[in-house]
């Protein structure tokens, strides 16, 4: 992989989950849904709340980089 890897929108999406529970996920966490709407967040920075649901979203985006195995 090159560079950090950052979540957004679309490993959202492609985890299955909708806008609103990511949105309250967010704002419990203490994250501003609009930063990362506009540019990510880093995977680090969701996977170290240690929430499975953050591990799914990771795993989304790492696919999409080709980092794991379908």
């Amino acid at each position: 992989m090159n560079g950090e890897l950052r979540i957004h929108m679309r490993h959202l999406r492609a985890a299955n989950m909708c806008n609103r529970e990511p949105r309250r996920w967010f704002a419990a966490h203490g994250f501003s849904w609009s930063d990362f709407i506009k540019n990510g967040i880093p995977a680090e920075t969701i996977t170290a709340t240690g929430d499975p649901l953050a591990l799914i979203v990771v795993e989304a985006a790492k696919r999409e980089q080709g980092d794991v195995e379908r």
